[in-house]
């Protein structure tokens, strides 16, 4: 009973933070949209951490890989917001502007930049992940694959949701 009522916890939480998530993630390229501040961010990371935390029900055994994992997420927020600031920051003057006297080859640059520092985070939080996944339980397990589905398709309905309202817009 306690997982389920955790397992809707977070699932609803999940759902209701995913409209911030996509902002984050889209904000700085969609004309017109308030861009998170650091606080929302910060805010939206120590949420996920504490709802991933929550569904595991980690035991103390457990606990001792939690630190590198929460660590790595957090570094994983902190660069992908850093990525955003740059964004933002190359459209203050508008999307005009930002294309205007752009080096297309400086941009590819940037661009494969941006990615790779996304894939080395990336992998930074599956390599903290995978000594603490392995001591996982197989309901704590599908917990986390729980959770990170319902993420991944609240994350889909919220751009699915957007991309019909600009259709509208238009």
């Amino acid at each position: 009973m306690l997982i389920t009522k955790v397992a809707v916890a977070t699932t609803a939480a999940f759902i209701l933070a995913s409209p911030l998530a996509y902002g984050a993630e889209t904000s700085s390229t969609t004309v017109g949209m308030r861009h998170p501040s650091s606080a929302d961010l910060n805010n939206l990371t120590d949420a996920r951490v504490g709802m991933i935390k929550a569904a595991l029900q980690l035991t103390p055994e457990q606990q001792k890989y939690w630190p590198a994992v929460e660590d790595a997420i957090r570094a994983r927020a902190k660069n992908r917001q850093a990525r955003l600031e740059r964004v933002a920051e190359l459209q203050e003057n508008g999307p005009m502007d930002a294309l205007r006297d752009r080096n297309p080859v400086e941009q590819m640059q940037r661009r494969a930049e941006m990615l790779t520092q996304r894939g080395a985070d990336l992998k930074k939080v599956a390599d903290a992940w995978e000594p603490l996944y392995k001591t996982l339980s197989e309901d704590q397990k599908k917990r986390m694959a729980f959770a990170a589905f319902v993420t991944t398709r609240a994350m889909r309905d919220t751009v699915e949701r957007r991309v019909e309202s600009e259709d509208d817009d238009e």
